[in-house]
């Protein structure tokens, strides 16, 4: 069974395009490892500049499997330089009832 994740990625300073690049690989990759569903991935941003990214994986275990495949580290390594894993609950907009976001282009 599918698992749905929210991401919340802040950018390192002066790296908000290498974390937008990252994104656009993000889903890609985890797709040609076998590890996310066909399910396009959904992109926004918050006030702050904070990214945030909706996807699916194919299961828990794939979650697991990631932390073992040697493609989808090298592209996590890449997140590692550009930007911090935040809580979705420090964006301000997830304190809203209804979270509000600007859209992101693909």
């Amino acid at each position: 069974m599918g698992r749905i994740v929210i991401v919340a990625y802040h950018p390192k300073n002066g790296k908000e395009q290498a974390l937008a690049e990252c994104l656009r690989d993000h889903v890609r990759i985890l797709q040609e490892q076998t590890l996310a569903t066909a399910r396009e991935a959904i992109l926004m941003r918050s006030a702050n500049g904070t990214m945030i990214e909706v996807f699916e994986w194919i299961s828990a275990e794939a979650i697991q499997q990631a932390h073992l495949n040697a493609a989808v580290q090298d592209l996590w390594a890449r997140f590692v330089e550009c930007c911090d894993y935040v809580p979705l609950s420090s964006v301000q907009e997830a304190s809203n009832l209804f979270a509000e976001f600007a859209a992101m282009a693909e």
